[in-house]
C-alpha cells in the first residue's frame, strides 16, 4: 500500500516530466497524507492536464461520503472489475507525481518507517484512478487514489505492496483512456524493475502528519526521535514552504 508520499521537486521539473500547459507553483511536500489536497496528471481533451484533488477516491454513485470507506489506494488486481474502481479505470485513469514514499516494518516491537525513492533520483510517476463526486446540492469534489501492486524484491522485505511506477514512455499508454482501454493499460501494472528503487530506513518523525520538513527523508543515522532536529537550515537544493494552522505544508 502507500499511505504517505513525498513531493519535494521543484514545479518546473514536475512540469518538464509530465508536459502539461499549466504552470503552478507548489512548495516541497515531505509527508503527504489522506485526504489532503494533492496534485495529478490527467487525460482531458486528447492531452495532459495538471489537477488538485482530494487523496482517497469516493465513487460517483456514494450518496453520503461520511459513511463511505476512504479508499487511498486501490488494488491492481482488481481495478478492472470492482465497483468502486471499474468507470474511473476506464474512464479516468491518471498520474501521481512524487519522488518517494514511505512503508513501515515492525523491528523489535515498534514500527520502523523507511523511505522509498528512485536510486537515480527526481520525479516518478504513480499509476492512480480519479472520479468526480456530485453531492446533492450540485457541489463537486475530485477524488483519486493511488493504483497499488506486489513489492518487488528490494522492497518485500519492509512490505509485500508498492505503488505502481508508470515509466515516461507509458504516461500515454495509462493517461489516454479515449484510444486505450482498460485491459491494455492494466499491462502497466506491475512491481517496479529491480534496478531503479532504494529503500533505508528514516526518523520515525514522519509517523506525526503535522510534521514536513526535509529531515524526514534523511537516512537514520541518530537516535529515533519523533520531532524535527534543533537546526531548521535549508538542506541543498530545498525550497521554502508556506506552512498553514496545524503545521503542515500547503501545496498552494
Amino acid at each position: 500500500m502507500c499511505g504517505r508520499y513525498c513531493l519535494t521537486s521543484a514545479p518546473e521539473a514536475i512540469r518538464r516530466l509530465f508536459r502539461y500547459p499549466e504552470q503552478p507553483n507548489f512548495p516541497p511536500r515531505y509527508n503527504i497524507a489522506p485526504t489532503q489536497p494533492v496534485p495529478i496528471v490527467r487525460w482531458l481533451n486528447g492531452e495532459r492536464h495538471f489537477a488538485l484533488v482530494r487523496w482517497g477516491l469516493i465513487p460517483s454513485w456514494v450518496k453520503d461520503p461520511k459513511t463511505f470507506t476512504l479508499l487511498i489506494n486501490a488494488r491492481g488486481e482488481s481495478v478492472i472489475d470492482k465497483p468502486a474502481f471499474r468507470a474511473a479505470m476506464k474512464r479516468r485513469r491518471c498520474l501521481f507525481p512524487a519522488d518517494g514514499f514511505y512503508e513501515w516494518k515492525t523491528v523489535d516491537g515498534r514500527k520502523q518507517p523507511y523511505f522509498v525513492r528512485a536510486k537515480a533520483g527526481g520525479p516518478i510517476a504513480f499509476a492512480g484512478l480519479w472520479e468526480t463526486w456530485t453531492g446533492p446540492n450540485g457541489e463537486e469534489l475530485d477524488t483519486a487514489a493511488i493504483v497499488t501492486t506486489d513489492a518487488n524484491k528490494t522492497l518485500r522485505a519492509v512490505h509485500h505492496r508498492a505503488p505502481v511506477i508508470v515509466p515516461p514512455d507509458a504516461f500515454d499508454l495509462w493517461l489516454d483512456t479515449d484510444r486505450v482501454d482498460a485491459r491494455t493499460a492494466a499491462a502497466l501494472i506491475a512491481p517496479a524493475p529491480e534496478d531503479l528503487l532504494e529503500v533505508y530506513p528514516v526518523s520515525p518523525a514522519v509517523n506525526r502528519t503535522a510534521n514536513d520538513f526535509p529531515q524526514l527523508i534523511e537516512p537514520l543515522s541518530a537516535p529515533a526521535s519523533d520531532k524535527p532536529a534543533a537546526s531548521t537550515a535549508a538542506v541543498p537544493g530545498s525550497r521554502s514552504r508556506r506552512k498553514v494552522p496545524g503545521g503542515q505544508g500547503s501545496l498552494f
